[in-house]
């Protein structure tokens, strides 16, 4: 089981919102995309970080968008859309929407509208 499986979201979740805010985007952005991939509202999210849920039980409780299948591109050199593991390609949909949002990628396109 690879080592990020079983760290808390709560634990990335802070270098997610500095990422993006640097890059003048929201944290009401943030979790606008979270939520399009989660299915979690700001109340279910907090409630997960409160709780320091891993990775690993934050996935298994979310309910994937089904326009997932529609990231694609990489995030550390690494191809979301052939990441085998499906938990380790969670994860990566998640990198990939909040890198696509600090790098200024227009909101509707971010969440593949």
């Amino acid at each position: 089981m690879h080592r990020i499986f079983t760290t808390s979201v709560a634990s990335v979740y802070p270098h997610y919102v500095t990422k993006v805010e640097r890059k003048d985007r929201t944290k009401a952005e943030l979790h606008e995309v979270i939520e399009w991939l989660t299915g979690f509202d700001e109340e279910q999210l907090q409630k997960h970080l409160d709780a320091e849920t891993t990775f690993l039980d934050f996935f298994a409780e979310a309910e994937i968008n089904p326009n997932v299948s529609l990231i694609t591109g990489s995030v550390c050199g690494v191809k979301v859309q052939e990441v085998e593991d499906p938990l380790m390609q969670k994860i990566r949909y998640l990198d990939k929407l909040v890198d696509e949002l600090a790098k200024g990628r227009p909101m509707v396109k971010v969440l593949r509208a």
